[in-house]
Parts: structure tokens; C-alpha cells; sequence
């Protein structure tokens, strides 16, 4: 057997970049986070640091913003994957350098885990993150680093746990708000699935320079199939209002963060169905449950079933 590739993840104590650490340690690679020495002064933080340590993860202690710490642990790994969050996908910039520098990175996978950069029509503020996602792919591209980025589109965890309804912590089970028609197919994928495709095609020469699309056939749905799923597991109808487009994004404008930010990524993949509106040819992407079908992931119906 092939060695397994060493996997620097840049943003491990985040939200995805845990699931990321975990797959990457279960699928046996050696596992390296990069983690800036302040963190462990978080309790919270400084208790994953030492799950991650338990899991036989090398933490190397760094930061994007100290370019001699960053190009050392770039140097001891094979492949690095991004996970740093919103405030900081600009500054992916300075790992773009350092990858170069180093010169010895087979795959970078920068962070998006969202729908496709190049292919969304977002209004604000969602918007402003697609650009910067899509001006860190032309700069790893100018570059010439081999990459492959990652098309997750929704977390189920951000999405499914209320069923978009605001101000709510668990599904609805009276009255429910459907942005739009309702009609427009989503695509919904758990966060765990999500880390295990991810780490699976950080290596695969069927990934090179290409992006993952993660389209689990049975979570491809419109928001009213999600809501039938759920009338069906609590065998109740509920009573649906609907928002049109033009007072959706009213509502975008004029609501506070984060709700706006939540809505204004909702939008162009629940009313516009940007998510699933295209195919995906050879030359450009490839689409994660039909290249690993020995993977279970876990459907919308499963994932439901939990609130019941």
C-alpha cells in the first residue's frame, strides 16, 4: 500500500476544520494542525487541542500572519487544507505564499465548503465572500499550485436543525416559513460527510485541479420535499407561509447580523436553485458520491429522524 499523504489543516479548531481532523486521522493519514500558541489560553479550545493530541495529531504551533512559523509547518506536509473562516479567506493569501516558498505541496484545498464561488449570483452580504473565494482560486491558479477545491454546498447543520426558521432551535412543528416558492432543489450534506469526501479527494489524482461538487442524490431536494420529509416523520401538516424573492431581499437588508448573512446564503440556493441548476462536466468538477460510492453518507431522512 501507497503511504498516506501528510495533511497540514490551517483552521482545525474551527467549526468544519474539527470534522476535518477527525476524517483526516480516521482514514489514517498523519495529521498535522497548525495552532497559534494564544488558543490553548481558551478552555474550550485548549480541550480539543488535547482530543486532537489523544487522536495522534502533531500540533504545530503557528500562524498565518508569522510567515517563518507558517513555512515551517508547510514544509512537513504533503497536502494542506484550509478551514479558516469568514474574517480570514483573504488572508489565505499569505498561504498561497508560503505554499509556493516551500515547494513542496502536492494539493492545496482552500477554504470554501459552500456552493460553487464562480457559479452563485449572491446579493449582500454573501456576495462579498464569493468574490474573495474566487479571487483565492485565480491567485492559487496564477500560481500554478495543484488544488482542488470543495463545493459542499449546505451544512446540515446549519440548515435542517430548525428548518430555516429564525429565532427557532429545533424543527417546526405548527407553522413553517418557505423562502420563496419552496421549489427550487438545495443540496444538504453533514458536516462529517462533508470532512470524509473532502479528505478522501485531497489525494486522489481524479481531484487535481478540479472542484469536488458533494451531490448526495437523495439530499438534492426543494425545501417543500424537506418539509414534506418532516410532516411524514411527525405525521402532522403544518401551516406554510411563503416569502416572495422581492421581500426576501428587503428582509436581507434590513435584518441584523448574522440572520442577514444566513438569508443572503440562502437565497441563491432556495429561491434561485444555484446549487444544483448546472452539470458538472469532466473538464471542470467531479462529483464526490459517484467517486467514492463506498462511502454511506448520512440522508436528509436519517439526519431528521434525530428531532422526531
Amino acid at each position: 500500500m501507497a503511504e498516506k499523504s501528510k495533511i497540514l489543516i490551517i483552521g482545525g479548531a474551527g467549526y468544519i476544520g474539527n470534522f476535518m481532523v477527525e476524517a483526516s486521522t480516521k482514514l489514517g493519514h498523519p495529521t498535522f494542525v497548525l495552532v497559534r500558541e494564544r488558543t490553548i489560553s481558551d478552555p474550550e479550545k485548549s480541550k480539543l487541542i488535547e482530543s486532537f493530541k489523544g487522536s495522534g495529531v502533531t500540533i504545530l504551533y503557528g500562524d498565518i500572519y508569522d510567515h517563518e512559523s507558517l513555512l515551517r509547518a508547510i514544509k512537513q506536509v504533503d497536502i494542506v487544507i484550509s478551514t479558516l473562516g469568514t474574517q480570514q479567506l483573504a488572508d489565505q493569501v499569505r498561504i498561497i505564499e508560503a505554499i509556493k516558498e516551500a515547494g513542496n505541496v502536492k494539493r492545496f484545498l482552500p477554504s470554501e465548503f459552500g456552493m460553487d464561488a464562480d457559479r452563485i449570483h449572491a446579493v449582500e452580504p454573501a456576495a462579498s465572500i464569493f468574490r474573495i473565494k474566487a479571487k483565492i482560486r485565480r491567485a492559487i491558479e496564477a500560481e500554478g499550485i495543484p488544488y482542488t477545491y470543495i463545493s459542499s454546498n449546505a451544512f446540515a447543520g446549519h440548515f435542517l436543525p430548525n428548518l430555516m426558521q429564525e429565532n427557532a432551535t429545533v424543527p417546526p412543528r405548527d407553522k413553517v416559513v418557505i423562502l420563496g416558492d419552496g421549489n427550487p432543489k438545495g443540496i444538504f450534506v453533514q458536516e462529517d460527510d462533508i470532512a470524509t469526501y473532502t479528505i478522501k479527494a485531497a489525494e486522489d489524482p481524479r481531484t487535481l485541479n478540479k472542484i469536488l461538487y458533494i451531490r448526495p442524490p437523495s439530499n438534492v431536494l426543494s425545501f417543500n420535499e424537506v418539509v414534506s420529509l418532516w410532516e411524514r416523520k411527525i405525521g402532522k401538516t403544518l401551516e406554510k407561509s411563503y416569502v416572495p424573492e422581492e421581500q426576501l431581499l428587503n428582509i436581507i437588508q434590513e435584518s441584523p447580523v448574522p440572520w442577514n448573512f444566513f438569508l443572503s446564503f440562502a437565497h441563491p440556493m432556495f429561491v434561485k436553485g444555484e446549487a444544483s441548476n448546472f452539470g458538472i462536466e469532466a473538464w471542470f468538477g467531479v462529483e464526490a458520491s459517484e467517486l467514492y460510492p463506498e462511502l454511506k453518507y448520512t440522508s436528509v431522512d436519517e439526519y431528521l429522524h434525530q428531532f422526531v
